[in-house]
């Protein structure tokens, strides 16, 4: 089914419309990717651990317009392990575990990803430094993906993924406070890929902070 191996080849993910990168003088950025990964996964020092559940409705704008509705839990583990884990997930939209592993653990991005400086842009008025990432390893799929990070926060705001058939998957991110922690609230996407054209948001609700998260539940990308 074309649906199915074009789904599970560009790995869904969820997103929004973004500004590309672009030289901008309003500010100045370090150009050491490493040390601003580092400072994105320093953001809220206290909080070791978390787990919190999500939903995500996914609507299909082409053929066969379906409409899953997914829920899962996100965990996490400072220093770098970060992971999803969907209640049920149908054959054609398992890619989205994979893209969620991306946008919510940074710290994996060098494991197997270059990573550079590319420049600044704005979104949403306000400044932004966008990160390019790039498979050290080719990928015949993926060509490269840009994250944008919020400059004052260092948080990621966006991420696109773009494919070498064309296609691209954006994701936005907004964040929300849960007691003294910021972390994301909502998800929106747009997939704009052949054969696949969809829009996904998702939700997530109370975070569990600072409790036992143990093996086997946690696992390392």
């Amino acid at each position: 089914m074309r649906l199915v191996t074009t789904l599970a080849a560009a790995g869904i993910a969820l997103g929004s419309i973004g500004a590309g990168p672009g030289d901008n003088s309003a500010f100045t950025i370090s150009t050491d990717a490493h040390s601003i990964i580092a400072r994105m996964a320093d953001r809220n020092p206290a909080l070791q651990t978390y787990r919190a559940r999500f939903h995500v409705n996914v609507r299909m704008l082409n053929f066969p317009f379906l409409a899953p509705k997914l829920d899962g839990t996100s965990y996490f583990k400072r220093p770098g392990t970060y992971f999803v884990v969907f209640d049920r997930v149908p054959g054609y939209a398992r890619g989205f575990q994979r893209l969620f592993d991306d946008v919510g653990n940074p710290v994996a991005w060098e494991r197997d990803q270059n990573v550079v400086v590319a420049g600044t842009s704005w979104l949403n008025g306000r400044p932004m430094i966008v990160l390019r990432l790039t498979k050290k390893i080719h990928s015949d799929i993926l060509d490269h993906s840009l994250a944008y990070v919020d400059q004052s926060t260092y948080a990621l705001m966006q991420m696109e993924w773009y494919y070498t058939s064309g296609g691209k998957i954006t994701m936005t991110q907004q964040y929300g406070q849960q007691g003294s922690f910021s972390v994301v609230s909502t998800q929106h996407a747009t997939i704009d890929i052949p054969h696949v054209h969809a829009l996904a948001d998702a939700s997530y609700g109370d975070y569990q902070t600072n409790v036992g998260i143990t093996p086997p539940t946690v696992r390392t990308p």
